[in-house]
């Protein structure tokens, strides 16, 4: 096995088989870690991001906060019980992609596509940076190398999730419990105390804020909208589960409704804690901590690091528990975007809108050229803006309230067209019709009742009469959904687009016209591939041309085949570089006595591509109904080193070729020994790896079983 195939075994593992697909589906106790953990993880930030756009009227807008939050609870739970009914009318996976292409067409689908991709992005980046702003505000010497260690995370989370979502979903599943376990002691604790008496005080409360400037009338306004904004960053990463619904096992929408359910319930309490105790505890802090009045120009602690300093005690092993699993949550929560870019990426090239090789799956099971294209993207966001949350979280939350925002409006659609069509099917069974629509309609009865509800939903059955009340109800949720996301989408691009927000402005329609562009020229190959009626028209004449540079085993051979395919015509052709070598080349030729005539090219300037294209443009010319086959003799090295002593003529002169229309081209390798040696090595490497990942059962390989028998 070669070095790199090694390493890449020891950090990914072994393939796994198409067959055990199966075996990577998830239950609900794995699904929420693996795709809530952002959702989760964004209580260590949400409450902060509401207190340091309040900070900028100083102390006296702080009471504002409660009447925020709850607003925000409102609008998350709004959202998850929207999303809950999107999982059983679209389970295949495509989420709000899906939704909006659908129901509002195919360009409103592309900009949630769009919107979802700069989102998973920003998500990671996000996430990560948090992360290592939090283990800074505990180890605050590490604070200088914030970029390298939130890089080297990204790194870390890319190699566990090419190994495959099963493995990465249990590996992140005890960290996220553990937050969870976590934040909730400390909330109870915190509140227990206060009921006491013995409120928790944080280590800010001390401090005055200085303000920016005197906020009042319309003012006041835009700044407690932008606070709401700002806080909106807790419904990031709602949307994944939708995105996920193959992922469970059966019954797949239930089980992750469930998991929507879980998640609303289990994000909404700790937000509202957090806020509270941040409330309860006067934790002051700034965007911009000089404007701390009493601080001593410390570095400042995150909202959740005060908190859990006053809850159990700056360095008791409460406190460091509470910021390690913050610390841990905040980076596992760039895993949802890991399991949602790969997979919105695989249906977006499906459908004809990114590379092809974003759809195929990796010898993991995982889609790996996704992950990859998703780190590269994210560590060049942590490292341009220096991996400042500050920063980043100005242009976080725009593209998932674009996409919340068309996917309701695309459901609010969908239950309008369940209903027309239900009232329709109505009106056909009582004129008596029968057929197709009836027999699904008795279709419906039967099977398990989670699919029989996901048949009504997704309108593959009609909805039947005891339905339609329910379907009205979810029409109206995802109204109310639709119209509340839309406003916070205008809000967010009122009150961010001057700070940073204008960046995902231009990136999502850049990245909309490069996809429609991609669509186009997959659309342009297909027509251009598509054969014309009848039988293949043949060539008038084949036109052989053998390249030769010297007289050696390889030349001879790629002479014995080209004679062998019977060309209508068959020449050798030199370059003449060194005349020496090609007068030793013609006295070779003339000793063997080949029958085949040498054409020699001449070049002044020492080029060999150049004077080849020219002699095969020159037949074509002349014939032009006639085809050109070329045939290139090369040899074989099996050393990455060897291809370095090589000059790669051959690999030039193919390339060239490959864009001359009528020439056919035909390589004709020599393998040395090193090649042989290196093909054994992988020969007995793969199979090894059949053996070990069962791709085939062992009672299906015996020898002289051939596969034509």
């Amino acid at each position: 096995m070669a070095l790199t195939d090694r390493l890449k075994r020891g950090f990914v593992g072994r393939p796994i088989g198409s067959d055990r697909l199966g075996e990577t589906l998830l239950p609900k106790r794995v699904a929420l870690p693996v795709f809530a953990s952002d959702a989760l993880s964004s209580v260590s930030y949400a409450s902060e991001e509401i207190l340091l756009v309040l900070a900028l009227g100083g102390i006296t807008l702080l009471h504002y906060t409660p009447w925020i939050a709850a607003a925000v609870v409102i609008l998350m739970l709004t959202v998850v019980a929207s999303y809950r009914q999107n999982v059983h009318a679209y389970p295949s996976g495509g989420g709000d992609y899906e939704v909006a292409s659908v129901n509002l067409g195919p360009r409103a689908g592309l900009m949630v596509g769009s919107a979802l991709l700069v989102d998973y992005v920003l998500t990671v980046a996000v996430s990560v940076s948090a992360g290592v702003a939090n283990l800074t505000s505990a180890a605050t010497g590490l604070a200088e190398h914030k970029v390298l260690l939130a890089s080297l995370l990204v790194v870390l989370l890319t190699l566990v999730n090419l190994r495959g979502v099963r493995e990465s979903g249990t590996a992140f599943a005890v960290p996220s419990y553990a937050f969870i376990v976590g934040v909730l002691v400390m909330i109870v604790t915190g509140l227990v105390k206060t009921a006491l008496g013995d409120a928790p005080r944080a280590e800010s409360a001390e401090y005055h804020i200085h303000p920016e400037q005197s906020f009042t009338g319309l003012f006041l306004i835009f700044l407690i909208l932008r606070a709401f904004a700002s806080g909106c960053t807790a419904l990031t990463g709602v949307e994944a589960i939708s995105n996920g619904v193959p992922a469970f096992r059966r019954p797949k929408s239930r089980n992750a409704a469930t998991t929507l359910f879980l998640m609303g319930a289990i994000a909404v309490t700790m937000f509202a804690g957090v806020t509270a105790l941040a409330l309860i505890s006067d934790v002051h802090v700034a965007e911009n901590p000089a404007d701390l009045i009493g601080s001593n120009g410390e570095e400042q602690r995150t909202v959740i690091a005060q908190i859990a300093a006053a809850v159990f005690g700056d360095g008791s092993p409460g406190f460091v528990y509470v910021a390690a699993v913050t610390t841990l949550i905040l980076i596992l929560a760039a895993n949802t975007a890991f399991n949602g870019f790969p997979v919105l990426g695989s249906i977006l090239a499906r459908d004809g809108y990114l590379p092809r090789q974003l759809h195929t799956r990796g010898d993991r099971l995982a889609y790996s050229n996704g992950i990859i294209l998703l780190a590269g993207f994210a560590i060049l966001l942590i490292v341009v803006f220096d991996a400042q949350v500050t920063a980043l979280i100005q242009l976080y939350i725009l593209g998932v309230f674009i996409s919340f925002t068309l996917s309701q409006t695309g459901m609010v659609r969908h239950w309008a067209r369940l209903l027309r069509g239900s009232v329709a099917a109505d009106a056909d069974a009582g004129a008596g019709a029968t057929g197709a629509g009836a027999a699904a309609g008795a279709s419906a009865g039967s099977g398990d009742s989670g699919e029989k509800l996901d048949d009504q939903l997704t309108g593959r059955v009609p909805l039947e009469p005891r339905m339609r009340g329910r379907v009205r109800r979810y029409q109206v949720v995802s109204f109310l959904g639709a119209c509340m996301t839309g406003a916070v989408l205008i809000l967010v691009l009122l009150t961010k687009f001057t700070r940073g927000a204008w960046i995902v402005c231009i990136a999502i329609p850049v990245i909309y016209l490069c996809m429609q562009g991609i669509q186009r020229h997959y659309e342009r190959v297909a027509s251009e591939l598509t054969p014309e009626p009848g039988p293949p028209t043949l060539p008038s004449r084949v036109h052989g041309v053998v390249l030769v540079s010297k007289m050696h085993a390889p030349t001879l051979r790629a002479l014995a085949y080209a004679k062998a395919t019977r060309p209508h015509t068959l020449v050798a052709t030199t370059v003449a570089v060194d005349p020496a070598e090609t007068e030793r080349l013609r006295q070779a030729w003339e000793e063997r006595d080949i029958k085949i005539d040498l054409v020699v090219l001449a070049s002044p300037y020492r080029e060999v591509t150049r004077p080849v294209l020219e002699y095969v443009a020159r037949i074509r010319r002349e014939s032009p109904r006639d085809v050109v086959a070329v045939f290139v003799p090369e040899y074989v090295v099996g050393r990455w080193w060897e291809h370095l002593l090589h000059n790669q003529s051959a690999l030039r002169l193919k390339a060239r070729l490959l864009f001359q229309p009528g020439v056919m081209m035909t390589s004709v390798p020599w393998q040395l020994e090193s090649s042989s040696h290196a093909q054994t090595r992988r020969d007995h490497a793969g199979a090894g790896a059949v053996r070990r990942g069962r791709v085939l059962p062992s009672d299906q390989v015996r020898p002289g079983n051939g596969s034509g028998t």
